[in-house]
């Protein structure tokens, strides 16, 4: 009988008795020892995988000589940076800059008596002397035109006369504004109408004639012959007392008086003084005549 032994090399021994007659295992026998010679087989094979991967030397990684260099260089610049001061200084200046101990000491004296003024783009601040002033003349202004309002509603007029020469302007000195007659007051025009009030019987308010009832279209008096076409009141070339004269220069007069050689005294206001009262003589064919109106 044929007998089988499995040995450690793994290989299929067959030994045959020759004292017995030629045999073969049986199939099961067979197969059951070729599992065996795999499995053996398998695991020297894993064995000998795992003593050479063991075995194997372990990989070197090698950096490009240039990084390297790079790398140094980036180093030692961060460390020359941080070694650097926060300011430079000039050497050449600071060995000729004196020392603080030896320079001479200053001062500063103020004069008492000095004024200190401030400006900035041509602009001043207004100081409070300056404002305290503004008030106290706007205080006298309010004030005088207070008085000059009350003088204007209080005057008592005396009648001179109709042809009695004489400043009996009764609204002189109070100031520039409008008169109770809504003219300017110490303009000429101003005192022609109060003199066609004072002969129409008119001598407070409310007056008679005003610019209004006058000149309604414009005060000055370069527009009182025109006002008085409008009205259709008498225009002459002829002086009348009474009458206003239209001289040049935008100017009105009042006609005191028809000398005897035809010349014409006149009374006016603003003429040969500003807001002041006169008297001159004109030739008679040198003023427009604006008889009173009616």
């Amino acid at each position: 009988m044929t007998e089988v032994n499995l040995t450690k090399s793994s290989e299929l021994d067959l030994s045959v008795n020759p004292d017995s007659p030629l045999s073969w295992p049986t199939s099961r026998g067979r197969r059951s020892a070729v599992r065996r010679a795999a499995t053996v087989r398998a695991a020297a094979t894993a064995r000998t995988a795992e003593s050479a991967r063991t075995a194997r030397p372990a990989r070197t990684t090698h950096k490009h000589p240039a990084a390297v260099l790079f790398t140094m260089l980036a180093v030692g610049g961060m460390f020359g940076v941080m070694g650097l001061p926060a300011y430079a200084v000039n050497p050449t200046d600071a060995a000729g800059a004196p020392e603080a101990s030896s320079l001479p000491a200053q001062s500063f004296v103020a004069n008492a008596d000095a004024t200190i003024s401030a400006a900035r783009d041509g602009f001043t601040a207004t100081t409070p002397e300056e404002l305290s002033a503004a008030k106290l003349a706007a205080e006298q202004l309010a004030t005088q035109q207070t008085s000059a309002a009350a003088r204007v509603r209080n005057y008592v007029y005396t009648d001179p006369g109709p042809r009695q020469a004489g400043d009996d302007y009764p609204f002189s000195g109070m100031g520039e504004g409008l008169s109770p007659l809504r003219y300017y007051m110490g303009e000429c025009v101003d005192f022609v109408a109060w003199r066609l009030n004072r002969d129409a019987g008119s001598t407070s308010a409310p007056f008679k004639w005003d610019w209004s009832t006058l000149t309604p279209g414009g005060g000055s008096a370069n527009s009182w012959t025109s006002a008085w076409e409008n009205h259709g009141w008498p225009i002459s070339s002829t002086p009348v007392a009474g009458a206003v004269a239209v001289t040049g220069y935008m100017h009105v007069a009042y006609v005191k008086e028809v000398l005897g050689d035809g010349t014409v005294l006149l009374e006016e206001y603003n003429y040969g003084g500003y807001h002041q009262y006169g008297q001159r003589v004109i030739s008679a064919g040198s003023a427009t005549y604006l008889y009173p109106p009616g």
